[in-house]
């Protein structure tokens, strides 16, 4: 903590409950917030008050003024109220980190629509499911998207396509730039296609519009729309209340009390995302925070932007700190200035976290790497690390807010302090549902003996005496050998301690005695190839930090590992791949017999 704030939190501290113990990290008046009942358009343009002509947005080096920024949300509101849409409708964005999809996202709020945020390089089925379940008559697309989706759009109930392009945005050096490498080979509809339309000549109907496109939008209402496999690995539609969103926003402020306006964040991660759109959009934008956008990774201007820019605030995945670590580059570049860096969407090793310590560090950085936790079902993060509370391996503790307890996976009934359950959690950031899914949402939003509703993770854990949440382990990842229960990520962290390791995952592939039986993959770092040397040493680790039975049965190397949409390291394609190889070799033995 700092010198101020731990003296506040010394001076007004409470005697903690002793069934939620890290009350005793917040202050008397944290602990009392009150969240707020406007819509999410209007607590951003509240906050921001009349400090109007702050930075708001950079934008490949064009920085915009919230005077600009509001200016062109209200000219695409009134835009789309031209285009019929009314309170409530749905009103698809697919696109990545550009103003305009932001621009269209507080658009819909300021209209009482409800903006539904899908990934750009979704397939083209997935689009057409989201577009089917959601009934959307509005989509805005990135226009190098249009071939991809062409064929599946006039299938749905959408009626008109805003096509916006990158370049839209940029300096005029690089527009011309982007226009000669990129757009120049983009495919586009005939200019005779009524069902499309070019961000500029939609914008241009708002601007002559005269009509009303405000509207009486509620706390209760629902915002936004975001997508996830959620606990069952099913795609859902999960639908986020105004009220959600804007209390993420009011707790990340409390876990980021030394932002101040003027203060520069970089925003990677995608606002198709709740951990980008809620955290590293709405939050910052609330604190009068410069948001310098990235649309996709680029590590030549991610080494600028650090150099040149200053940041203040990064968020960002584990593999994004791989990358910055690995980029010589970065040797000359000066992070004095950083005031909080955080890791989230994936486990971050406790290997790994330590490098990353002793990274920033060397560049000059007086913090450590934050690390939150958290679920799309709860708009993003719900425990967060403050100094103080930030012991590796841990997840930190509940933001102010929330409440967090651990049930037991069979039973569902309420553990101890120290053991192991399942995670569930509590808050005002919770889900409202999802999208024409009762059952499932009845699966994960459930209601308990006290009569409260508790967001069931899916995740196992534990909370320590002090407070501390620590997260073991995905509970559908779990493997039973011989009847006991293995943790992969337990054995991916012994694995990530040899100085040759890049990166690990386990899965558990069947057996014919045992049930199932750990693999690991390993990905050496850079330069190194895989030697009978090497693959001894991570066995004796191994042996040395785990059970017997959570041995490894099977290693293989590999040059890379598979990927999500989101970043995250796909162990789901993995057992895809072992259980393809288990049909083709029970099908060989079955000719051979």
């Amino acid at each position: 903590m700092t010198p101020f704030r731990d003296l506040i939190t010394k001076i007004f501290k409470k005697k903690p409950d002793a069934d939620a113990p890290w009350l005793e990290y917040y202050s008397r008046e944290e602990r009392s917030i009150k969240f707020t009942d406007k819509s999410v358009y209007n607590y951003m343009v509240d906050e921001v008050g009349e400090d109007k002509d702050y930075i708001c947005l950079n934008y490949f080096g064009n920085r915009f003024s919230y005077n600009e920024f509001f200016y062109n949300i209200n000219v695409c509101a009134k835009a789309l109220r031209e285009f019929g849409v009314k309170d409530g409708d749905i009103v698809t964005i697919c696109m990545p980190n550009m103003p305009e999809a932001l621009y269209a996202f507080y658009a819909c709020n300021k209209i009482g629509a409800i903006a539904d945020m899908v990934h750009p390089l979704s397939s083209p089925e997935q689009v057409y499911t989201y577009l089917e379940n959601s009934k959307s008559r509005i989509l805005f697309l990135v226009d190098f998207d249009y071939e991809k989706y062409k064929d599946v759009i006039p299938k749905t109930l959408v009626y008109k396509t805003i096509l916006v392009s990158p370049k839209e945005s940029m300096p005029i050096g690089l527009t011309i730039g982007y226009t000669i490498t990129r757009s120049i080979k983009t495919k586009r509809p005939s200019l005779t296609n009524n069902d499309y339309m070019s961000w500029k000549d939609f914008m241009a109907v708002g601007a002559t519009s005269h009509s009303n496109y405000k509207a009486d939008v509620k706390k209760e209402d629902c915002a936004l729309i975001l997508h996830s496999g959620g606990t069952t690995g099913t795609p859902k539609g999960i639908m986020i209340s105004n009220y959600s969103f804007n209390a993420m926003a009011q707790q990340s402020a409390v876990n980021v009390i030394d932002v101040r306006p003027k203060d520069k964040i970089v925003t990677i991660l995608p606002i198709f995302h709740g951990f980008g759109l809620g955290v590293c959009i709405h939050t910052p934008l609330c604190l009068k925070v410069e948001t310098i956008l990235m649309p996709e990774y680029d590590a030549n201007r991610f080494y600028k932007i650090w150099k040149y820019d200053k940041p203040n605030v990064i968020l960002g995945v584990p593999t994004l700190w791989e990358g910055m670590m690995a980029n010589p580059k970065f040797d000359d570049v000066d992070m004095s200035q950083l005031k909080y860096i955080v890791s989230g969407g994936d486990h971050l090793t406790v290997t790994a976290e330590a490098r990353i310590n002793d990274f920033l560090h060397k560049h000059g950085a007086h913090v450590n790497i934050g690390k939150g936790y958290g679920m799309t079902e709860s708009v993003a993060a719900t425990s967060y690390t403050f100094p103080g509370t930030n012991e590796p391996g841990s997840i930190g503790i509940p933001m102010v807010g929330n409440t967090y307890k651990i049930c037991d996976t069979e039973t569902g009934e309420d553990l101890p302090l120290g053991e192991e359950g399942e995670i569930c959690v509590q808050g005002p950031t919770l889900m409202m549902g999802y999208l024409n899914n009762p059952k499932e949402t009845e699966n994960v939003l459930r209601k308990h003996k006290d009569g409260s509703i508790w967001l069931h993770t899916g995740d196992i854990g534990y909370i320590a005496p002090n407070g501390i949440v620590y997260y073991t382990q995905r509970l559908k990842r779990m493997i039973v050998v011989s009847g006991f229960n293995v943790y992969p990520s337990q054995i991916e962290e012994a694995i990530a301690k040899h100085p040759s390791v890049d990166k690990v995952c386990v899965i558990g592939i069947p057996h014919q005695y045992k049930m199932h039986v750990p693999k690991a993959f390993v990905v050496l770092k850079k330069g190194i190839e895989p030697t009978a040397k090497i693959k001894k040493e991570i066995i004796d680790i191994c042996k040395e930090a785990l059970s017997v039975y959570s041995l490894p049965k099977y290693y293989e190397f590999r040059t890379e590992l598979p990927k999500t949409l989101y970043g995250k390291v796909d162990y789901k394609e993995l057992e895809k791949e072992e259980e393809k190889k288990t049909k083709k070799e029970e099908k060989k033995t079955k000719k051979q017999s």
